[in-house]
């Protein structure tokens, strides 16, 4: 199930809700967020919910040894097994194709490839329970003793399938004591109508100029190239955030408190800055759990930092192109690195500013072309090599057709709502009344996502299949 689709919104949701403000008290409130989310769940994979539910079990478990033998070898043992085995099965289910088919590449061989569907959000959900056990492991959090209170953690719906990943230590108190009030509601279903206008209405348009340009790189101009690069750029930001936007809304209207995942990261100055405003649930786990991991028996600065790049590239897929991008990145960080803070801002901001929107732009595509051989022919053609023009009649149609979406893209990759929230505040004098303007700003966001939703067949969000 996808959160835009007008089933989930008008159907889902609201039965949901409906059924966890009649629940009495919120152990019975746990009952229905678990009840939901297993359906939520199993609506597209039915098979794959006793998966996530024996990850469950296996890592409930082993938390309840490590909390036995605090400290002792019954506690290492339970971590390191469990460890492994999360990220076994994550090997499994999404490596073992790309493994195979590069050993039969390099060796010459014939050993047959596995062909295993992924399972949905299985990436975010074992980030999740390997963050659990070494918090445990670590004593930063104590294990959860109810089963079920675990498993509520590991399926809550609204984190799900595409992240963030949320951290057991930030929703640990939540889980058996919180409170719900108008407030929260009102801003968790503000942030899920804004999460689904970047969804629907931006994102979902922006693919429609990905998708005239970038599969066909070879018969496009210099133009093109870029244009593609750039829709492509703004429409994951707009997939990939708005379902974090839903996803923190809707947790609040359930009165969890999730962690921000996307803090406005076009306007970085820097590609390090950059990092630390996008996707920033995954890059402060590789953070905290990586990056000071000892190498050859001691802490490596810049051998952790490569680490920590490698494993970015590796997580987003089970392809050669996510591991150059992560590379990719992992330079021009370490790059920003050994100029260091100081000398960076003494570089001119408007050089800073072009310098980093063209690394972050090719980055994408790096990330976009999973055929290393269409990743060549987009170098070739967006710095003009391939011979194929600068710009065409058919780029000027393209362009003036798409130019109001594209300004209101641009626009709407800046901090406007916080802007607009400070005006509101001071143009009116009361809260309420604060309050009814974004409802109904709120409101028409959601009456024109559904319009548009209405003739929709399918629109995933990009990050499910990561």
């Amino acid at each position: 199930m996808v959160f835009s689709s007008l089933f989930f919104i008008y159907i889902f949701l609201p039965i949901c809700l409906l059924m966890y403000l009649l629940a009495r008290n919120v152990s019975m409130k746990n009952w229905v967020l678990i009840i939901f989310s297993t359906l939520f769940y199993a609506w597209g994979e039915p098979v794959y919910i006793f998966l996530m539910i024996g990850t469950a079990l296996i890592n409930y478990f082993a938390g309840r040894i490590i909390g036995k033998y605090q400290g002792k070898a019954g506690d290492t043992i339970a971590t390191y097994f469990t460890v492994i085995y999360d990220f076994a099965m994550l090997g499994i289910f999404k490596y073992s194709g790309f493994i195979v088919e590069n050993i039969n590449a390099l060796l010459s061989s014939n050993i047959p490839v596995p062909d295993i569907k992924l399972p949905i959000g299985i990436s975010f959900y074992t980030f999740q329970t390997v963050s659990y056990i070494i918090d445990c492991h670590w004593e930063s959090v104590k294990p959860q003793k109810s089963f079920k209170n675990f498993l509520l953690y590991l399926t809550l719906f609204p984190q799900l399938i595409a992240g963030p990943i949320v951290r057991y230590s930030t929703i640990e108190k939540e889980i058996e004591d919180r409170t719900i009030s108008i407030t929260d509601v009102s801003y968790g279903l503000n942030r899920v109508a804004l999460g689904l206008a970047k969804k629907v209405l931006l994102a979902n348009q922006l693919s429609i100029i990905v998708d005239k340009y970038l599969p066909n790189i070879e018969g496009i101009t210099v133009f093109g190239a870029w244009f593609g690069a750039i829709a492509y750029a703004m429409q994951i930001y707009f997939d990939f955030s708005g379902y974090s936007d839903i996803a923190i809304g809707l947790g609040r209207v359930f009165g969890f408190h999730f962690d921000e995942n996307f803090k406005h990261p076009f306007i970085c100055k820097d590609v390090t800055e950059f990092w630390q405003r996008w996707h920033i649930s995954l890059s402060t786990f590789f953070r905290d759990y990586l990056l000071y991991v000892p190498i050859f028996g001691k802490r490596r600065k810049y051998g952790g930092l490569f680490l920590v790049w490698l494993c970015t590239g590796i997580w987003h897929g089970a392809n050669w192109n996510f591991i150059l991008w992560g590379i990719y990145y992992g330079i021009f960080v370490f790059i920003e690195m050994l100029i260091g803070k100081k000398n960076m801002k003494k570089i001119p901001i408007v050089i800073r500013q072009i310098y980093n929107k063209i690394v972050i732009i090719v980055g994408f595509a790096i990330f976009y072309f999973e055929d290393l051989g269409k990743l060549g022919s987009f170098f070739k053609t967006a710095f003009g090599f391939g011979g194929n023009g600068l710009i065409g009649i058919q780029d000027k149609i393209t362009f003036m057709n798409n130019v109001y979406l594209f300004a209101v893209a641009i626009v709407c990759c800046f901090p406007i709502i916080e802007g607009l929230k400070k005006l509101t505040d001071k143009v009116f004098f009361t809260k309420s009344i604060a309050s009814a303007v974004t409802a109904v700003c709120s409101a028409i966001l959601l009456l024109l996502t559904s319009v548009m939703l209405v003739d929709a067949t399918t629109n995933p969000f990009l990050y499910f299949r990561f």
